[in-house]
């Protein structure tokens, strides 16, 4: 402020000049205040919607949380599930071996018994019996060609009955080696069933937590965009803060010149009033002698009347 020229003005004119800086000094510091006012307002209102937008947050995480930690357990179920039936297929692998060969060992003795048409002992006795008669006995020739041909025929089919006991023998033998096969397929499709059941439950109750977390995270993303609206809407009204300060500190600057020239002019006619002031002291001392105490004050500020 330096560069302003005020050897020319009048003290009336640096009155004026100082009354219309002080009115614009008033004016923007009105201004100034308003604005933070109207910020403090917003801010109050930002702050309230920052409380509600972490607790909202927080409530998210926890639900959240919980339907993560039903995913894990889901997802750990569902790994034993998926090596339950791997064990399962394994077993029912082994299931159908035993069923084909069940199968095969049971149509093998069937076709045996056909071919026997009796019991081992019964045609073991049948056939002793014609040999007894076929060697021992005095028979025609002709009774003795036809027992000799039953004779044959008792002999295929005692081997047939035989062969089928031994094949009933080992269809029971790998009827008892597919038990447990068998069982554990069973006992496998039980233990799927109820982990998969138990599964849904915590598949259904990690979609009702996510189901949850979507109304107060839908709610605190509306109130994180009116926070942001906020700060959207009071952007321009903090960027008149900087330059009102500016323009009050220069109107401050510019203040205290006219104020200092002023004081000047007063401190100038002041000194002119002492000196009138003490001339007419000195007269009324030479005259009269009869003082004011305004009149002793001058003369012995001016070192003219000591005691």
């Amino acid at each position: 402020m330096s560069d302003i020229d005020i050897s020319s003005m009048s003290e009336k004119d640096l009155k004026n000049k100082v009354n219309e800086l002080r009115t614009q000094i008033g004016h923007h510091d009105r201004e100034l205040k308003g604005i933070y006012r109207e910020l403090k307002l917003h801010r109050t209102n930002t702050d309230e919607l920052k409380k509600k937008r972490d607790k909202l947050n927080a409530e998210v995480r926890e639900l959240v949380s919980k339907a993560r930690e039903a995913k894990a357990k889901r997802d750990d179920i569902n790994a034993k599930i998926a090596s339950l039936k791997s064990a399962r297929n394994a077993a029912s692998e082994k299931s159908k071996e035993f069923s084909d060969n069940i199968s095969d060992l049971k149509a093998k003795r069937d076709n045996l018994n056909k071919l026997s048409k009796g019991s081992v002992e019964t045609l073991s006795k049948a056939y002793a019996a014609d040999l007894e008669l076929f060697l021992n006995a005095d028979i025609p020739l002709k009774h003795e060609i036809d027992l000799f041909s039953r004779l044959l025929s008792l002999k295929e089919r005692l081997g047939a009955a035989f062969d089928a006991n031994s094949m009933h023998e080992k269809l029971m033998e790998t009827y008892e080696e597919s038990k447990d096969v068998f069982e554990s397929r069973e006992d496998f499709n039980s233990e799927i069933t109820k982990l998969a059941e138990e599964s849904q439950k915590y598949h259904l109750e990690m979609i009702d937590l996510y189901n949850q977390a979507d109304e107060p995270r839908k709610a605190a993303d509306t109130a994180h965009s009116q926070i942001s609206e906020n700060y959207a809407v009071t952007a321009p009204i903090r960027e008149k803060i900087d330059p009102l300060k500016k323009k009050i500190t220069l109107l401050r600057e510019e203040l205290d010149v006219y104020l200092s020239k002023l004081n000047d002019i007063q401190v100038e006619k002041d000194d002119k009033k002492k000196e009138e002031h003490l001339v007419v002291a000195k007269e009324k001392l030479e005259k009269s002698g009869r003082l004011s105490l305004e009149d002793l004050k001058v003369l012995m500020d001016k070192g003219d009347l000591k005691f």
